[in-house]
This record gives C-alpha cells, structure tokens and sequence, in this order.
C-alpha cells in the first residue's frame, strides 16, 4: 500500500462551496435531469445556501441582472494516493461568447494545491467557444514541483523497486480548432512538456530511468495535429453520445526538443443511457502511443498522467509506464435518492504496457471498485465524486473528482 494506515480511511471535504451561479450558466446547453415534475433536485450548493446565507420567512427576492462572466471558488481539503493529505483551491470563471443556444458556454478552470509529501502544484485550463461554435481555443498551463515515487518500465515493474525522483515541470498546450461540419473540428497546436531540477533518490541497483538514460533536464517540444469529434449530451457528466480525441504529436529538436520523437494518442467514450432514472453506462478506451524516437523516460505514457490525470484508478499515479499503452474502462452510473443528491457508481479497468525487451503487450493489469456521487451543482449536472479503486499486489486507495472520471 502506498499511503499511511493514519491517513487511508480518511476523506475530508471542506467546502464553502462559493458557487456563485457559476456554472449555473450552463443550464441553457445541458439537458437537466428531472425524474419527474413532482420530485426537487438537491445539490451541495442549495445546502451550503441553507447554512451560510439562509434567507428570512417572508424576504423578497432581488432580481439580479445577468453577469457576462460568472465565478466558482471550492476551497477542499482531501486526499489523494500520490499526494498524502492535500489543501487545494480551485475555482472557476464561464461565459458565453454570445447569446443563442448554438453556442458553447466557455470556461477557465484554475486552482493551487500543495500536498502532505511536499507537492505544489499550480494549473490553469481553458476551453474558449467562439460565436455559433466555429472555432474553439484549447489551453493547458500547469507549474509542479513534484516528488513523486516512478517504478520502472513495463507491466511487471515491482513496487518494491519504487525510487523517489523529485522535479521541476512546466507545461504549455496549446490548440486552436476549427469546426469542419457539425461536431467535428480539426485542430493544430504547440506542446511543451519541461522539466529540470530531476533527482533520483539513493538506490543500490540500476533502474530502469537509469538504464533508458537519466537526466537531470527534459524537453519535449513539439506541435500536434487533432480531429475531435463530440456529440455528448454533457461533457461534465454525459449519459448519451461519444467524445473521440486523436492527437498527433511531432516533437522538433529546431523546436527545443532533446530529441525528434512523434506519439499518437486516441481517446473515445462512449455513453449508453440505460433508463428513464438516467442510469448510465459509459466507456472508456485509450490508445497512448509512441511511433518514433525516444521520449525521455518522464514523458512516457503512464498511469495518471493523461489529460486529467484520472487513468487507473485502483493504482498510484506513475505505477506503470512504457512507450506505449493501451486502456480501457468501463463504469455504470446510478442515482440512490429520488432528488439526485445521492448517487453511485461500480467501475472496472484494464491497462497494458509494452514490455522494452519484446515490445509486446504481455500483461493485462485491472482495476475496479466503487464510489459515491454528490450533487455539487443540479443544473450542470456536476457531481463530487469520490472513489475506492482496488489493484493488484494490494494496491487501493481513495480517487476524488469534482465531475465525473471520464
């Protein structure tokens, strides 16, 4: 296990859930989920009106006018497999470059976090939708300062070989896409992934970082080519549709890269809605490839660093880690109370890794478990989700989402 019995039972959700309607925006581009007229939907939101702003008998309500940009803030204390006890504020800011419904409500997601093992992390992303969806600006900006354990190349890597490396990481994404018909856009972007400061910790074998070459600095800098493809119904918590995201990336020395590298990254959901109660049983499958070249070994495909890091839940994130992957997850989702405040969901996973020696897919490593749903925000449909993943060789732990996994 990777994390101190002290702490493994523990979850803490502190929220002043400042929701100020931010993404209540929303409402006009998602379809609200009302089990019936006679039932009222509850979220976290409505109860933290109850204890922190609770309204006298009798007052009238202000009529405000609508604001062009709206603004979220969920100050969270919680815990995570590669973090220990973490403190976090994250918040966010929507708005709408228009007023029709044939546009997309646009959003910057930002927040700041520093963890129990000595974790600083910093994000801003953005997800900006011109008038009538024509184009769409994508952005991804992250500063880390990261100890984190790694544990070797391919599916049979041992826990027990795990070695701390302690770095520095900045990236810069950055994509411009531009509708081609009706859902489908073609995309061509930047992408900087740089790290310095890496240092191994003492260790009295050769490791794989060792034997693929370490280095104290890494860059890969490169552009990529997209086309993605989006019907969902809801991207924070979809029940009907699919998502395909395929990523072509050239790395570039002209461009600053250590070395001339390409990877090719595919990314579908699928989602079935399975009754009028919304039941929802989703699919998740990744193809995280490398084509050519030598990525160096941090950049790798590996367990939790995929866009939003929520790859192999049941594993730590970096437990496994090759030139190539392939996963796929599979999940059923289900309200518990007839208000919708009160969910669950029961998932299952598969990752392999090509092995350096054959590379082969050689071992099918899965995962599955279990967690809650807490409404977070009714009308954007945006649960807190809070998970238990199981592994193999004992692996477990506790995974926290503010919207659903995938």
């Amino acid at each position: 296990m990777h994390f101190s019995l002290k702490l493994k039972n523990y979850l803490f959700i502190i929220g002043l859930l400042i929701s100020l309607k931010g993404l209540n925006q929303q409402q006009s581009n998602y379809d609200t989920l009302n089990l019936d007229d006679s039932t009222e939907l509850l979220d976290l939101i409505d109860l933290s009106k109850k204890i922190f702003r609770k309204q006298q008998q009798g007052a009238v309500k202000k009529i405000k006018p609508e604001k062009k940009f709206e603004f979220s803030v969920l100050p969270v204390i919680g815990y995570t497999l590669q973090s220990g006890l973490v403190a976090n504020v994250s918040g966010n800011v929507v708005f709408k470059n228009g007023t029709n419904d044939s546009t997309n409500t646009s959003a910057l997601v930002q927040g700041i976090s520093y963890s129990e093992y000595n974790q600083l992390e910093f994000y801003l992303q953005s997800e900006i939708w011109s008038k009538n969806n024509k184009w769409n600006f994508n952005g991804d900006l992250r500063f880390y300062i990261y100890p984190q354990d790694t544990y070797g190349l391919g599916g049979f890597s041992k826990e027990h070989e795990a070695i701390l490396v302690n770095f520095s990481f900045i990236r810069f994404y950055g994509t411009v896409f531009r509708k081609i018909k009706h859902n489908l856009y073609f995309g061509l972007g930047y992408m900087l992934d740089k790290r310095w400061n890496i240092v191994q910790s003492p260790h009295n074998f050769i490791s794989d970082y060792d034997k693929y070459g370490y280095r104290s600095t890494s860059n890969s800098s490169g552009f990529n080519i997209n086309i993605l493809a989006d019907t969902r119904d809801n991207p924070i918590n979809s029940q009907k549709g699919f998502y395909s995201n395929a990523i072509l990336r050239f790395n570039k020395k002209f461009l600053g890269s250590d070395s001339d590298w390409t990877s090719f990254m595919l990314d579908y959901r699928k989602y079935f809605k399975l009754d009028h109660k919304h039941t929802t049983l989703a699919f998740w499958n990744m193809y995280w490839l490398t084509l050519s070249g030598n990525p160096p070994y941090l950049d790798l495909p590996s367990t939790g660093w995929d866009t939003n890091n929520n790859l192999g839940r049941g594993y730590i994130q970096s437990r496994f880690r090759s030139p190539n992957l392939i996963y796929l997850e599979s999940e059923l989702r289900f309200n518990i109370t007839r208000n919708q405040f009160l969910g669950a969901v029961v998932f299952a996973n598969a990752q392999s890794f090509t092995e350096i020696g054959s590379k082969k897919f050689e071992r099918i490593i899965p995962g599955f478990g279990t967690g809650i749903r807490l409404k977070f925000n009714k009308d954007s449909r945006t649960n807190l989700a809070i998970d238990y993943g199981f592994g193999i060789d004992g692996s477990g732990g506790i995974f926290v989402n503010l919207g659903e996994v995938f």
